[in-house]
């Protein structure tokens, strides 16, 4: 049916009449009425019964109203989505995470994204893994993304990914050479690992104590960048996940090999935002530039 005559049938029922449907829609009566009556002529029956100048739905008019309002719903909706479409390449759009990813997936996901959307600015503000679905939570930033995040009822997982843990160590390093290699292979080196307060040096002491190991690192620092520059000097090795070292492995200037340990428990990088509410047209394009990065990245992980 014509967008015309939907709305035309529409004002009818809503208006009582034909007379006071086109006074609302500014048309003339009469072509308010050869809508609706060719409508009829097209239906094979009528959609109102005509008594004492009164319109009354007929059965079928009831039907056909019910579908007329579902498609200028739909309608509507579809042109929202249109003026939101066009406006998407502008905006502004603010995600939490952790410091350790800001300094390492996030630079090279954001040049691709405003590579794509040069019109939408984007905020990247640093927290400690706890206080990220805070931040989310009161709304400081629309996405949160960290390993292992304890989400309150008020947010949603949009997407979840499990990395693995692996050393790191120079392009010579003797265990560059591997495939893969246990904790104990890593005992004999000089260990530089995540401070304790990071989640990943949490699955690795549980590792450690589950295997009866006892180590007793060189270094130890919350800063990714500060434990990268040690290894890449030779100071010993690290234990973290590929997101970690992603730079780095591009320009071969460390390795990642991955360790094969049966029960050393991965980390789960969540995206996550606010349970309630519709996502902003940017944070709709933020997520799932994120989502199709990480799974490229996952695809290549060792």
């Amino acid at each position: 049916m014509h967008a015309r005559v939907l709305r035309y049938l529409d004002e009818v029922v809503r208006r009582g009449s034909i007379r006071k449907a086109a006074e609302h829609l500014h048309v003339a009566p009469t072509a308010v009425n050869r809508q609706i009556l060719d409508l009829e002529a097209e239906l094979g029956a009528p959609l109102f019964d005509r008594i004492h100048n009164r319109l009354r739905l007929t059965p079928l008019g009831e039907m056909v109203l019910a579908h007329v309002r579902s498609t200028l719903r739909e309608h509507a909706a579809l042109r929202e989505r249109i003026a939101e479409f066009k406006d998407e390449r502008r905006g502004e759009i603010t995600v939490a995470t952790t410091a350790g990813l800001a300094g390492s997936l996030m630079p090279s996901l954001v040049h691709d994204f405003r590579q794509r959307y040069p019109g939408i600015a984007v905020r990247i503000i640093d927290l400690p893994m706890a206080e990220i679905p805070a931040a989310v939570e009161r709304g400081d930033a629309e996405l949160g993304l960290g390993y292992d995040l304890s989400l309150k009822a008020a947010l949603r997982t949009l997407s979840a990914s499990e990395w693995p843990i692996g050393a790191v160590v120079p392009p010579k390093h003797a265990l560059a050479r591997m495939a893969s290699v246990l904790l104990s292979d890593c005992i004999g080196h000089a260990l530089i690992l995540p401070a304790p307060q990071l989640t990943i040096r949490t699955l690795l002491d549980e590792a450690f104590e589950r295997n009866a190991i006892k180590v007793t690192p060189v270094a130890e620092s919350t800063s990714m960048a500060l434990i990268l520059r040690l290894v890449a000097l030779g100071e010993g090795i690290a234990l973290l996940n590929p997101l970690d070292v992603m730079e780095e492995r591009a320009r071969n200037a460390l390795v990642f090999v991955p360790l094969r340990d049966a029960h050393l428990a991965r980390q789960t990088l969540v995206l996550a935002a606010r349970a309630k509410g519709q996502l902003s047209a940017a944070a709709e394009l933020m997520a799932a530039n994120i989502g199709d990065a990480l799974a490229r990245l996952f695809a290549t992980a060792r």
